[in-house]
């Protein structure tokens, strides 16, 4: 799943670098927002307001894992 979301991510925002350790400070309002739709659309999960903390994208994994986290909450 990593990486199908970083292919996904580094086609949609080409500037960051997923790899960094501290990726949210990279990231502006527009690019955590369109990371939230991509992986809303793409996983079909609900992604709010509430989710874009530094914590949940701090790194590529911090992200990955709130995907996984919100998968698990639909079943």
């Amino acid at each position: 799943m990593k990486e199908k979301i970083r292919e996904i991510l580094e086609e949609a925002i080409p500037t960051a670098d997923f790899d960094s350790d501290f990726l949210f400070s990279e990231l502006d309002s527009i690019a955590i927002t369109t990371i939230m739709m991509i992986l809303s659309e793409k996983y079909c999960i609900k992604l709010e307001t509430a989710d874009a903390t530094p914590k949940n994208f701090k790194t590529l994994e911090s992200i990955v894992k709130l995907v996984e986290t919100k998968l698990a909450e639909k079943k």
